[in-house]
């Protein structure tokens, strides 16, 4: 049986989290390619050490600036080998929550979800960074109150005043 997995794809590290499970991965937001082949050679921690010591047609890339995606191809083969480690396979196919600035636009978002159904999920949603900080924190965003949450990330830092359940 498949499990719901939540991902936070951030510039500098993504994360994944298997309901009932915690945090099942954290690696750093980098993929190496042969740029020759198209080949992926490596990705994460691997990835991150081979910045800099590479041969010319090998690229260490981070797919996400402040937040969005810059290089889509490279960021679905990145959710990809993400989901692959995780156990994700033609016939385990996952649910997956997606954490997101707020800021993004509509075609970030739809390329955003669009990664990760390519990628093997059977559904993507996607919930916005302050949003998914405020229920990590169990704060009480559905009632009458305001919570003032703020995120800060490697490439992004986000403030938002929540209260009954959205941003206000």
């Amino acid at each position: 049986m498949a499990r719901d997995l939540a991902i936070d794809l951030g510039t500098a590290n993504t994360l994944v989290y298997a309901r009932g499970e915690g945090v099942v991965l954290a690696e750093p937001s980098v993929i190496a390619i042969n740029e020759r082949s198209g080949e992926v050679l490596a990705m994460g921690d691997e990835a991150w050490h081979m910045i800099g010591r590479t041969p010319e047609h090998v690229v260490a890339k981070r797919p996400l600036r402040k937040g969005a995606i810059t290089d889509f191809e490279v960021t679905q083969r990145m959710v990809r080998l993400l989901l692959e480690r995780v156990g994700v396979s033609r016939f385990n196919r996952p649910k997956v929550l997606i954490c997101v600035p707020s800021a993004i636009t509509a075609v970030e978002r739809r390329a955003v979800t669009d990664a990760a159904r390519r990628a093997g999920a059977t559904d993507a949603q996607l919930i916005e960074q302050p949003l998914a900080a405020a229920i990590g924190a169990n704060l009480p965003i559905s009632e009458p109150v305001g919570n003032m949450v703020v995120d800060i990330g490697g490439g992004t830092s986000e403030s938002a005043l929540l209260s009954l359940g959205g941003v206000v």
